[in-house]
């Protein structure tokens, strides 16, 4: 390596957010960034930084997101730090990243993607079907309300938001019989003991990018792109493209119900995506197959499929 490398004295900044997944997340990054340079953990300082995601005001008041802000509600600040020089790197979740990286912005390493599925978790329920006619399910995602009430719209589906263990302590105080939470978080911080039981991708199409870790740098800065390459994971990188592709193709934020997942076959790509009404009353689906270095493509084709099935003003409403 020509560039210089950082050292406890004069450390590689690495933003991210404060929740102890966000934080697990940038460990993570951090170790893998000191092995494949030989460097103590101590020449990378992790910097916490407060997004509006993170404003206890809103999050536990269990307002829908679409009501505090939906893009960027937990990436602004941190890009902004990035742009400001206040951190080198940034580390994120890729499922609450926008397609668009703010201009001066890249992000063109990941990681290997952890468990992409989405688990059900209940104190009294063994999955979606046991669950009595009119239950109360919380989550605060609408990709998940989505399919849920397209599969039982007998249900009702309440905003739960909170840690982990906020949301056990809100089913055992019974505001809802069941709830959702990514198997990925659960597996990076090794919580074993929540009653969670891993929903098959065939019956909850996971979020566009869902279990994968991304890691934004300056486009500017060489030094970062440089050590950011050696531990950039190809195989979630083919991945992401051809799920970040559909969902750039529709616009899709975190109002909007889609699903998509990506599998590697050899060279090739299978990649499944749909579009769903909010209340659950219409889902359109597809799938494509191909090169892998088509991904892009197929990501695209497959959203133009799916408008067009679906029609003029499907995801407006």
């Amino acid at each position: 390596m020509t560039t210089t490398l950082p050292t406890p004295d004069t450390p590689l900044r690495i933003g991210t957010r404060g929740s102890p997944l966000a934080l697990a997340q940038a460990h993570e990054t951090r170790a893998r960034l000191a092995a494949a340079h030989d460097l103590p953990e101590e020449a990378f300082e992790v910097v916490v930084i407060k997004t509006t995601g993170d404003d206890r005001t809103l999050i536990d008041a269990d307002r829908p997101l679409k009501e505090i802000g939906n893009k960027g509600l937990f990436t602004k600040e941190i890009e902004e730090a990035l742009l400001g020089f206040a951190i080198d790197i940034a580390v994120h979740s890729m499922k609450d990243m926008p397609t668009a990286q703010p201009e001066g912005l890249v992000l063109d390493c990941l990681l290997p993607r952890e468990d992409v599925r989405d688990a059900f978790v209940s104190l009294a329920h063994g999955g979606i079907a046991e669950l009595p006619e009119g239950a109360v399910v919380g989550t605060s995602s609408l990709r998940r309300r989505s399919q849920l009430l397209h599969r039982r719209p007998d249900l009702k589906v309440v905003e739960f938001r909170g840690n982990v263990q906020t949301r056990l302590k809100k089913l055992g105080d019974g505001v809802a019989a069941a709830t959702f939470l990514a198997c990925a978080g659960l597996n990076r911080l090794g919580m074993t003991e929540v009653p969670a039981s891993p929903i098959a991708p065939e019956d909850m199409l996971p979020a566009v990018a869902q279990g994968a870790i991304g890691i934004e740098r300056r486009a500017s800065d060489s030094r970062a792109a440089e050590m950011l390459a050696a531990i950039h994971n190809d195989d979630t990188g083919t991945r992401l493209a051809a799920e970040r592709s559909f969902l750039a193709a529709l616009d899709g934020s975190c109002e909007t119900p889609i699903a998509a997942l990506a599998l590697l076959d050899g060279s090739q790509v299978h990649l499944r995506g749909e579009i769903l009404k909010p209340d659950g009353s219409a889902c359109f689906g597809g799938e494509r197959r191909g090169s892998a270095t088509d991904g892009a493509l197929l990501g695209a084709d497959l959203a133009a499929e799916l408008l067009s099935r679906a029609g003029p003003g499907f995801l407006k409403t």
